[in-house]
């Protein structure tokens, strides 16, 4: 089993400038949101099983997935969320261990924006948490995504508080300053990484 280290943070804190200085060191990076959106794309078994449950208008004209009209559906009923959820949690996780059991780097980054919500760190050999403080958050999702404070506030609401967040984390980089103090922080963490696998391997060739 490849050496699996979990990214996860925030709504704005950055993991994607973070998973993006991995990809740099060669470091490969399997993404929790990408994999969600391959598994719902034309000609995909779960894109069919969807538009029958909950009727064509869940399709765009040019035959993908309607997202806003989705969110829609499911926002007003834990019931139709439940019932997605099943569908595709599995889908996505069987998805995921192939793309890392696949992975040639010496360890596989695996981002994960709700592994807390989720219960999904005890998947991980280890956790890392990309920290920022609310305020930059609010800042850079309504500067990113075009929408209002009221809004972002809402997404915070929903999503587990910064103390859970760190309270699971194995390692930290915190995100309020510039890109080049996480692409240092990102390079030390490497070498350490680069060392857990390494130990890890010896451990299973033992």
């Amino acid at each position: 089993m490849v050496y699996t280290v979990a990214l996860t943070g925030g709504i704005g804190s950055g993991k994607s400038t973070v998973a993006d200085n991995f990809s740099r060191l060669g470091i490969t990076i399997v993404d929790a949101d990408v994999i969600a959106r391959q598994i719902v794309e034309p000609g995909q078994p779960a894109l069919s099983i969807i538009a029958e449950h909950f009727g064509t208008e869940i399709l765009l004209q040019d035959g993908t997935l309607n997202r806003r009209v989705l969110r829609e559906k499911i926002f007003s009923s834990p019931e139709q969320k439940q019932w997605l959820n099943e569908l595709l949690h599995p889908l996505i996780h069987q998805r995921t261990q192939t793309e890392i059991n696949q992975a040639l780097s010496p360890y596989v980054l695996w981002v994960v924006p709700l592994l807390i919500e989720n219960n999904l760190q005890q998947k991980a050999d280890r956790v890392l948490v990309v920290d920022v403080s609310p305020e930059v958050q609010i800042a850079r999702t309504i500067a990113r995504d075009k929408v209002s404070r009221q809004h972002v506030q809402q997404i915070l609401a929903a999503q587990v508080t910064r103390e859970a967040r760190l309270a699971v984390a194995d390692d930290v980089i915190n995100n309020d300053g510039g890109t080049a103090q996480v692409a240092a922080h990102v390079d030390r963490l490497h070498c350490q990484y680069l060392e857990l696998a390494s130990q890890a391997a010896q451990q299973e060739n033992e």
